[in-house]
């Protein structure tokens, strides 16, 4: 049996891997894993802005799953997927935008901290890096919002 768009506009099955915003899953998957990998490794004083961007990563990452593994079982053919894939991502990119900002000044504050060492310049590298894939994150789950509000206006 061929997978197909259902009546809602969603794809199910194989066809969540060559149809736009659904194939942007997957960098969402490799982009937040990053930034969770890269924020768990990383020495950010203060803690607290960690604390939310480990929440919003490891939160993003779930749903994200969720999501997937309802797209590639086919169940999401009611028609209330399209709103809630809507919902989820705006819900996700205003998250993802909050996490990358505090992620940064966090990051920012802390660079006066370092100095000409080469282990402490090494983490430092490690905290852009996760600012850099959190803003790659945030960007991904936006171009997946607006994708998903078009389609949600079209069906």
């Amino acid at each position: 049996m061929a997978p197909s768009v259902s009546g809602s506009g969603l794809p199910s099955g194989c066809q969540v891997f060559t149809t736009m915003p659904d194939i942007l899953f997957i960098l969402e998957f490799i982009f937040g894993g990053l930034v969770w990998t890269l924020v768990a490794s990383t020495q950010v004083n203060p803690a607290n802005p960690q604390g939310w961007v480990m929440f919003v990563a490891i939160f993003c990452f779930v749903f994200t799953t969720i999501f997937f593994l309802i797209y590639i079982c086919g169940a999401n053919q009611s028609s209330v997927w399209s709103g809630l894939d809507v919902g989820y991502h705006l819900i996700a990119v205003i998250f993802q935008l909050g996490s990358a900002v505090a992620l940064a000044i966090a990051t920012q504050g802390v660079k006066g901290l370092y100095d000409l060492n080469l282990a402490t310049f090494k983490s430092y590298q490690e905290d852009i890096a996760a600012v850099v894939m959190a803003y790659l994150c945030t960007l991904t789950y936006f171009i997946h919002a607006v994708f998903s509000i078009i389609r949600f206006r079209s069906s």
